[in-house]
């Protein structure tokens, strides 16, 4: 399974016509790829829509993007959109695949750089530390990138702001995140987005 994250830069007070164009775009039955989650960014950068899909192959994430690429309206919404990124992942190989349901109000999609090598290394940590930080609460998903800089994106849900506070706490006075050894292989430069589920987000 592959994944990808499109982040649509749209204009102000269009969100009801993205989300119109965007369900749409991807429930076609052109779509190569699977909705699975889709957030408008309330805290980060802002007017922002990101949508995550999955794809059984490289050749299914080639063709959805070209879909995209090939047309004048992306997302059946183009007058909205002031700006359009992909970023290509592989997940962590232990983790499950995405499972749509819902998990909470608002997600936390989180992304760090890391150092020459990271990606094994982090993988490992991780690994050592999702079954006692998984109690506290789900993991989305937690992936790599296959382009640009390298990094890792993870993807986690909460019940409101308070509630990803006290499990962020809880789980550094149990001693159970950060994982031990991962943070080493930071660069420290990292990004957080709080984005909020459309009411047709699988991931909701």
């Amino acid at each position: 399974m592959l994944y990808d994250i499109t982040t649509l830069s749209i204009r102000l007070g269009t969100a009801a016509e993205v989300n119109k164009g965007v369900e749409a775009f991807t429930a076609s039955d052109a779509a190569k790829g699977r909705l699975l989650g889709c957030w408008h960014t309330e805290i980060g950068a802002l007017n922002r829509c990101l949508i995550l899909r999955g794809y059984e192959d490289f050749a299914a994430l080639e063709a959805e993007r070209g879909r995209i690429l090939d047309t004048v309206d992306p997302f059946g919404c183009g007058d909205a959109i002031t700006e359009m990124s992909f970023d290509s992942y592989k997940p962590f190989p232990f983790l499950p695949e995405v499972t749509p349901g819902s998990y909470g109000t608002t997600y936390e999609i989180r992304t760090y750089r890391l150092k020459h090598g990271g990606v094994p290394k982090t993988i490992e940590a991780w690994k050592a530390a999702m079954p006692e930080r998984s109690k506290l609460s789900p993991l989305s998903i937690a992936m790599y990138a296959l382009d640009g800089a390298p990094r890792f994106t993870h993807i986690w849900p909460y019940q409101g702001l308070d509630h990803r506070a006290k499990v962020r706490g809880d789980s550094v006075a149990q001693g159970v995140w950060p994982p031990k050894g991962g943070p080493a292989w930071l660069t420290g430069e990292m990004a957080s987005q709080i984005g909020l589920p459309t009411a047709f987000s699988p991931l909701a």
